[in-house]
């Protein structure tokens, strides 16, 4: 059962949204369901549903994918292993923004992961106890969280500044994050040309997160639940590449961690038509889906298939598999889609 705390600002200004969109002609999504399962889960279920919606609205390639698993799976056995968010780590604006809605929802803060090269740290989150062991997507089991910073002063005042702008212009907008994914918007003016070009040549990842904030990142299918053949990740990467989709190269296309049981791999992300402020229009790298076997922990090979969990799999995440995963938004990535 999830618990939640009723003071939270991230959930009353959540809820006072949810409600204004049921008074009013406009709705949430219609995919949205509502779970039976407690009024807290169904509320923060809705809130992620339509963060997921704007996630596949602006990202084809995701919603495609999607598809096409269903097509050929249960669709559901499509559980989501984990959601991926990009912060600026300056005041107030990084990884604590975006948790606050996770927390007061039950989840547990988890390890830290640094990237010294990318100037990125990040942490995860682990889901409270599962209220709901069947369903597919937002309305299965609960997936992890991955929120990344960049940190902002690390970078060179060229760049702080034009950080330190927008969220300065933001105002108290790293409040209310979660209603700027759920709700597809910017929480401060969108940008000049001439300065995403600028953040882009010292950081693709500092650039993304200035035209794209607080949207989704990546959504990640728990390759481990589907059904054979599909459950094997070097199976499900063929099938994909079968079907036309390019994978992230970057590192090989399949990223192994250090002890061999978390696998992965990635689409190179879609781009998405930006208007800046100066008037010039551009695409922009938008989001891509990500792909993840968990295998089983040497502790528990010798169970049953049958009896097998997620509590017997290799948790968390790895650095150099996550530094590789980072580049599906990379320029260089972008170029081998086109």
């Amino acid at each position: 059962m999830i618990s939640f705390r009723l003071s939270s600002p991230i959930f009353s200004s959540l809820r006072s949204s949810y409600t204004n969109n049921h008074r009013s002609s406009m709705s949430l999504p219609s995919t949205i369901i509502v779970s039976p399962s407690s009024d807290g889960d169904s509320f923060f279920r809705s809130v992620l549903s339509s963060m997921e919606q704007v996630y596949l609205n602006r990202n084809p390639t995701a919603k495609a994918i999607l598809e096409l698993v269903r097509s050929t799976t249960d669709a559901n056995q499509i559980c989501y292993d984990h959601l991926a968010y990009r912060t600026f780590g300056v005041n107030g604006h990084g990884i604590e923004s975006m948790s606050k809605l996770f927390l007061d929802f039950g989840y547990t803060k988890r390890e830290e992961l640094r990237f010294p090269k990318k100037k990125l740290k990040a942490f995860w989150f682990s889901p409270p106890p599962p209220s709901v062991t069947s369903g597919s997507g937002i309305h299965g089991p609960l997936p992890r969280v991955f929120i990344s910073e960049l940190l902002v002063d690390q970078m060179t005042t060229e760049a702080q500044d034009i950080i330190k702008k927008y969220t300065g212009l933001s105002a108290a907008g790293h409040e209310h994050s979660a209603l700027s994914s759920a709700l597809g918007c910017l929480t401060w003016p969108k940008p000049s040309h001439v300065e995403f070009q600028q953040l882009a040549r010292e950081s693709e990842y500092a650039a993304w997160t200035l035209v794209n904030g607080y949207t989704l990142n990546h959504v990640t299918i728990s390759v481990h639940r589907l059904v054979s053949p599909l459950n094997n990740i070097d199976n499900f990467n063929q099938f994909i590449q079968d079907k036309g989709f390019k994978l992230n190269s970057e590192g090989g296309v399949l990223k192994v961690s250090p002890d061999g049981l978390l696998l992965q791999s990635s689409t190179v992300a879609d781009s998405i038509p930006f208007e800046f402020s100066d008037g010039s229009r551009e695409p922009v790298p938008c989001s891509y889906i990500e792909f993840a076997q968990r295998l089983v922990l040497p502790q528990y090979k010798d169970l049953p298939q049958d009896k097998v969990e997620e509590v017997h799999r290799r948790d968390g995440f790895e650095v150099g598999n996550a530094d590789k995963i980072f580049e599906s938004t990379s320029k260089d990535q972008l170029a081998r889609r086109a």
